[in-house]
């Protein structure tokens, strides 16, 4: 065990692995093959412009050897023999052979390319989505009748950010007018691209915003700062009403890697702290404080509709790792140090729909917050977090290969020892979580308070019964007294004044006369 322990250099990833991978210094995305969002878009209508020449070049190709085909299909023996030798005249007598049907031929061909002009390039999505739209999910949503939620009617919170919207371009005056004619605009042109892929959803949503931020930048001279405050105020409007419609969409398969990374969080729920090198130590109240919060604000995310929003969640998640982290070490925090926490976070949490949310903000969220600052910084480790979790192996634990099989299989629980790591020989006793071990506390409690109330409760219900019987006691004891002693009334005595004149006191001695003594 300790030689596993000094092999293991926990999980390391170089900040270079974060940017984008061609050097322009912008956080990358493993959505958009490690490219920022600027390079991919770059990348991605370099290869459609590419791949829309070589289907002309097809095109003209396959047109040119129709034409052949309809020509020979269509001449007569002798026009084959005439047209064999093209300098030869025509011999007396015989009629000038008919000219080739061309101009119906060139009409189908300018038909045909229209439609190609106007079809969709399907093929080039390949490129950087090799689960996209297949052609018979295509068949299958064009038989399928209209969603209700199309039409029904905004919800509470839709026209709530509708009137927020409102009001704050009220304060922009003429560019807050042209803003809400250009956003109302591209709602309505929205509204029948519903049936599209989730990646020409994106795509048009970040046209939008590429050509309305230019737009502020170059005709009415916005600051940097003022232009990115207009933009979130316009990525809230239209996620908020897009929301239903372009989050996990029934053209994509984000669903089914929901479902896939959230089994295989669950498979990996024997993980612990001591494997992954994390960097705080859960026994310590603070640090427990700050994990509990940090698995809410992932948890969170999910609830809400902005892509900023969802990245705020992941931003107060992150600094409640940093700042669990800089408690434990005393010391702030490094990147090492933070992603093996976040994985721990992540599995832990279990966050729902974490690939979709994170595939959500990808497609719609303002690019300039995934290319640079804190918030694209953790979005981006976040990415790095799950593409972990799915790659995640014995040898990314250090453990053999039979040790993962039976911890994955749910045959046995590692059970840690310190720092020493998985002790094998021990029982199968799953480590003790602080966070578990205070359920258990408040559990207790909440065991001991529910005897308590019990007989609070029955004490409560004697006190009920003797408060009804308590009238009754006292007639009965008031009854009793009475009749033990009985009241008896006496006659009144009329008190008289001694120096009254009353003829009935004759017994009385006369009053003292006053005497003078001469001296």
């Amino acid at each position: 065990m300790s030689q596993r322990g000094e092999r293991r250099g926990g999980i390391h990833v170089d900040q270079s692995d974060l940017l984008c991978v061609k050097g322009c210094g912008y956080y990358g995305n493993a959505a958009w093959q490690g490219l920022c969002s600027k390079c991919w878009r770059e990348e991605y209508q370099r290869v459609r412009t590419q791949q829309i020449q070589d289907d002309w070049a097809l095109a003209a190709k396959l047109q040119r050897e129709e034409e052949a085909a309809y020509a020979s299909s269509h001449t007569p023996p002798a026009a084959h023999s005439a047209q064999a030798s093209p300098g030869q005249p025509t011999p007396p007598g015989q009629p000038t052979p008919p000219a080739q049907p061309s101009l119906g031929t060139f009409s189908k061909f300018e038909e045909k390319k229209t439609n190609e002009k106007t079809r969709k390039v399907t093929t080039v999505k390949k490129f950087f989505s090799p689960s996209s739209r297949t052609a018979a999910k295509k068949e299958s949503q064009e038989g399928k009748t209209p969603s209700p939620s199309v039409v029904r009617h905004a919800s509470f919170e839709t026209e709530k950010v509708s009137k927020e919207f409102v009001e704050y371009l009220k304060s922009l005056q003429k560019p807050g007018r042209e803003i809400h004619k250009q956003c109302r605009a591209f709602m309505v042109s929205m509204a029948g691209k519903k049936d599209l892929g989730a990646d020409e959803l994106s795509e048009c949503v970040q046209d939008f915003y590429q050509s309305l931020s230019d737009r502020l930048i170059g005709h009415y001279k916005g600051s940097s700062e003022s232009v990115e405050a207009v933009m979130d105020q316009v990525e809230k409007y239209i996620m908020t009403r897009l929301y239903k419609s372009v989050f996990c969409p029934e053209t994509s398969d984000d669903e089914e890697k929901d479902l896939v990374t959230q089994a295989r969080i669950r498979a990996l729920h024997w993980v612990t702290i001591q494997m992954l090198c994390v960097s705080f130590e859960e026994e310590i109240p603070e640090v427990s404080e700050n994990v509990v919060k940090a698995i809410t604000d992932i948890i969170d995310m999910d609830s809400k509709r902005v892509p900023r929003d969802k990245l705020s969640c992941i931003t107060r998640c992150s600094k409640q790792i940093f700042a669990a982290i800089k408690t434990t070490k005393n010391e702030p925090a490094s990147a090492d140090d933070f992603l093996p926490a976040l994985i721990y976070i992540v599995l832990k949490a279990n966050p729902p729909r974490l690939q979709s949310n994170i595939q959500y903000i990808t497609r719609f969220c303002n690019p300039s917050r995934l290319m640079t600052g804190e918030d694209g910084y953790y979005f981006t480790n976040l990415c790095c977090a799950a593409a972990f979790i799915e790659k995640l192996d014995a040898q990314s634990l250090n453990l053999s290969t039979e040790e993962f099989d039976r911890y994955m299989s749910g045959q046995t629980s590692p059970r840690c020892s310190g720092n020493e790591g998985p002790d094998l020989t021990a029982p199968d006793v799953a480590p003790i979580n602080p966070v578990l071990a205070q359920l258990n506390q408040s559990l207790d409690l909440l065991s001991g308070l529910d005897v308590r109330n019990d007989a609070v409760m029955s004490a409560a219900q004697s006190l009920q019964t003797e408060l009804l019987s308590w009238p009754d006691n006292v007639q009965r004891e008031v009854s009793g007294i009475l009749e033990k002693y009985p009241l008896k009334i006496h006659p009144r005595n009329v008190s008289v004044a001694i120096d009254a004149n009353n003829e009935d006191n004759d017994n009385l001695p006369p009053p003292l006369t006053p005497q003078v003594y001469a001296g």
